[in-house]
Formats: C-alpha cells, structure tokens, sequence
C-alpha cells in the first residue's frame, strides 16, 4: 500500500489490551512508528492481574484467569518472559446426585480416572469411551492450532489436515449435542464433554447456530493439545510482558486517551486531557467490532454493522480468596486436587440444557451450572507470604448461562447479588461445608469476595454486552471460495475500509488470552506497508 498522504504514524493503535500491546510489539520490532491509545489508566484490557481487597496481599488474575491459545511462535519471536505452568488434574466433577462421588480426570494417573469414572456412572467402559474422544480430537488440535498464526486457508484443506471426515462432520456441519451423546454414554460425562463449547457463550447442545461448536473447537486446539496453563505471577504477567517488550522496541503507548472518533483514512481523534488527532497509515483496532462501528460513525464512515450477529456474554466472574479449601463430601479425593483443575459444579447435559431453558425464559438458573479454579495451587507466587504460610488460597468461580438479556429489567445491584447467592448456592450444594465459613476477612473484616456480571464487564472495560469474545466465534479458517485477495483478508482481519484493521477478539481468529488478533494484524500490515 502506497500512502503519500502526511501522516504522524505508521500504525495507531485503538486500545491496550494483550492483542494490542502484541501487534505493537512486532510492528515496532520492525522500525515502524506505533501509537498505542488506551482510554482506562492502565493497560492490559482484561488480561490484568490487581489486588481487590483492602490490606490483603493477593494479586488476582481479576477477569481472564487461563491461557491455552497463546502461541509458543508469538512469546518466543517477541521474547517474552513469560512461565505458563500446566496443571495435573484436567477436572474433577462431583455427581449432583450423590456428591459422595465424583470423577477425577488425573493426566498422571489413569486408573485413578477410570475407578472414579466407574464409581460414579457403575459402567466400566465410560472411561474407555472418554478416552478414545480424547484421543479422536488430538488431531485436531495438531493439524488446527499451527495454522492460526498463518494466512487463512480453505475449509477444503483444513478438512484435509483433519483427516476424520466423521468427526469434521460432527464438529463443523451438526450440533455439537450430536458428538457429545455419540461419545460418551452418562448424563455427568456428557456435561463435562459440552462445557467446552459454553465458556462465555450461550447455547444449548443442539442450537442450530453452531455458537457452542466454534467455541469448543477454539477450547479443544489451544497448544496443539488442548491444555489450558496458569500464567505463573498472574495474567498481569501476559501483558506487563508485552508492555514491557513493546516500549522496548518504541512503541509509544498512551493511557487514559479515550478515542472519540475515527475516519475511514485514518485520522483518529483523542479525547481526554489532552485532545488532538493522531493520523496512520493502518489503524489498528483492537476494541469490539460494534464500539469500532461506533467510533467510525462518528468519524463520518457510513453505519454498517462489521459483524453478522451482535454480542452478548453469557457468564459471571466471582473472585474469592480463602482461608482455607473448603471440605469435599467425596472421600475419594482430596481438596487439594479437586481444586486444582476445573471444578465442575452442577453441569451435567441435562443441567446445561435445563439452564438454558430458564435463561431463556429470562429466569436466573437454579442450579447455576459453574467451573471453578484454585490458581493459587498451581502458582502460589500469587499470595504474600503470610497467606501462603497460613494455607489461604484464591477460588475464581465463573458461571455459566447467565446471558446479558438477564440484566436488562434488573437492578445492577440487585442482579448482582442475585448471581452470587445462585453461585454459593450451587457451589455449597457439593461441598460438605458452607463456602462462607472458609472466605478469608479484609483489613475491615469483610469476606473476600467480588463479582462480575456482563453488565460489569460492559460498563468496566468497554466490553458490548459482557461479550469475552467480542462478538461470535468464527471458524479459524476461510470458506471455499472467499476472495483473499488482501492482506487483511489472508490474515483474518479486514473490517472493510482499506487503512482500518481488526487486531483485537474480534478478528477471524481472535477470543481468548493468544494474542492472534494482534499478532495477524501484525503481518497483514506488514504486507501493506512492504
């Protein structure tokens, strides 16, 4: 792309979250002028790490908690310093119908998985049947994720890759619902195979949009193996790293600029204390399609919507810190590895889809379907010493099924409340002690503990409608027959104005803490300006 038009950067940046702080890295690695544009005071969008409660030394990941799809190409062509630690246990799964029993998924112990699958579901060929799913997708997951951090390629060839007609079939063209009763054969394991689909994103089994199968595609392919990592020091660590990376190189980056508007050719338009236009090449966005849609508008771009479908998050963040693990009514596992991997509370198929049903009906679920973490167990860096000598530890629980439409004839307070006393009561009904009598104090005496409802995230971080995603998934390849015939098409990130750039979640292959938005902006880019 040939410019002779006077501008004062080679790329400006909209926004400062992880995909952002990535493109800069790599654009400023090459010698290009970068501006980089936050309106919150600080960086890092949702990929922060913050300490919540007054007079207590717990730094929490606050909003996202995992890393799977950052790819190991992007922390080492940039340098990161970064320590992802993988945990043991995959999940642990207590039956909501006798929480006496559950299942332990143990990487390192097999037979350890398969007494507790048969101790629960009393069929001795349930854990074969999760094996061999586990199996069918590792494939997948080998021949998908390397592609992500190249130019798109036709369904046609990704097909190919797969190898498994079947499993493409079942995957990309029918209901995830399909795949998962042909799997596995128990209500509970069932459940635990479909919450890979419903992370942020509200579907039932069977919904014809495929919502739930883009999005267990995306859970299943992150590494090349489907593992999801705790990023040793918090998510802070992910984006301090890349902040740090980026000004090295001489990225300048700006915070607490809020932009107002942005033209079609690349004038943008800063608000704040200091109000001024920046004007690049490529523009470069990394916030949500409908607040870019927003900012163009009033930059005097004609209104069209830059996504088929519109967002809407589907999840509450609850961040707590404990005294202690609290009591397992199953004496087959201890708190200490139950906790350490996912913790599935009341999401077997028929929950999920009974959840569904009552969101829908715009009731509040009942029980509240939920997964839970102990970070602190993976990394204990996470925690002071003395909490960590005094065996505190950190419990992020993230629901499911609670869409934003829930929020919208409520009280933000009210709302809010009401998730957390579905969350406690879900969480309580598998554990053989209250959760509140474990909730460590604050300097004021107050239990640790917050909340995050969609409306939160929309209202903290600029996030429409609490969507983690920016807006649906997309399938992480071209169809047959889409014209690539630019830089920003090849690489995913084409908003349809020449010189303006997706590089946030909401590109092709965005979602999630990976830093693919950012990184394929980065090499459409570099094609232009060649």
């Amino acid at each position: 792309m040939v410019d002779h038009a006077p501008h004062t950067h080679d790329v400006v940046i909209v926004g400062g979250g992880h995909n952002a702080l990535v493109a800069a890295a790599y654009l400023a690695r090459d010698g290009r002028s970068v501006a980089v544009l936050e309106a919150l005071p600080h960086m890092g969008g949702a990929a922060v790490s913050e300490r919540p409660w007054t007079g207590v030394d717990a730094r929490l990941s606050r909003y996202s908690y995992l890393v799977s799809l950052l790819p190991r190409r992007v922390i080492d062509e940039l340098g990161l310093r970064l320590n992802l630690t993988r945990r043991r246990y995959s999940s642990y799964t207590p039956d909501p119908a006798d929480p006496g029993r559950g299942i332990i998924v143990d990487t390192a112990d097999p037979r350890a998985t398969a007494d507790s699958f048969l101790r629960v579901t009393g069929d001795g060929d349930e854990a074969e049947r999760w094996a061999r799913l586990t199996d069918r997708l590792a494939p997948v997951a080998r021949a998908t994720f390397p592609s992500m951090t190249d130019p798109l390629i036709p369904a046609s060839r990704m097909k190919d890759r797969w190898g498994d007609d079947a499993l493409w079939e079942s995957i990309v063209t029918q209901p995830l619902g399909g795949l998962v009763r042909a799997s596995v054969s128990s209500d509970i394991a069932r459940g635990i195979v479909l919450t890979d689909g419903l992370i942020g994103t509200f579907a039932a089994a069977d919904d014809p949009s495929l919502r739930q199968n883009r999005c267990f595609l995306y859970h299943v392919i992150g590494g090349g193996t489907g593992d999801w990592d705790v990023p040793v020091g918090g998510m802070g660590q992910v984006t301090a790293e890349l902040e740090r990376v980026a000004r090295g190189a001489g990225a300048h980056i700006e915070t607490s600029a809020p932009v107002t508007a942005i033209t079609p050719d690349g004038e943008v338009q800063v608000g704040g204390d200091a109000p001024r236009t920046l004007r690049g090449r490529v523009v470069l966005s990394g916030v949500g399609p409908q607040v870019l849609g927003a900012l163009l508008a009033a930059g005097g771009a004609p209104t069209s919507p830059l996504s088929d479908a519109g967002p809407e998050g589907a999840q509450l963040k609850v961040n707590m810190l404990l005294r202690r693990l609290p009591r397992l009514r199953d004496a087959h596992v201890r708190p200490e590895a139950a906790f350490a991997g996912t913790f599935h509370v009341n999401e077997t198929l028929s929950q999920l889809e009974a959840a569904v049903r009552a969101a829908s009906g715009g009731t509040v679920p009942d029980p509240l379907p939920a997964e839970i973490y102990c970070h602190s167990l993976s990394d204990p860096s996470i925690l002071g010493p003395e909490l960590r000598a005094s065996g505190a530890q950190t419990l992020t629980l993230f629901g499911l099924h609670t869409p934003h439409r829930l929020a919208d004839s409520r009280d933000p307070e009210a709302y809010r409340a009401e998730l957390v006393a579905a969350a406690e009561r879900s969480l309580d009904a598998v554990l053989a002690e209250p959760l509140a009598d474990c909730l460590y104090p604050d300097a004021e005496g107050d239990p640790c503990i917050e909340a995050r409802t969609t409306l939160d995230l929309e209202r903290s971080l600029g996030m429409t409608a609490g969507d983690i995603f920016h807006g649906p998934l997309s399938w992480p390849w071209a169809e047959d027959g889409d014209e690539l015939d630019s830089p920003a098409a090849r690489w995913g990130v084409a908003t349809g104005h020449d010189r303006i750039l997706l590089c946030g979640s909401g590109a092709r292959r965005g979602g999630a803490v990976s830093g693919l938005g950012g990184h394929n902006a980065a090499m459409a880019v570099r094609e232009m300006l060649a």
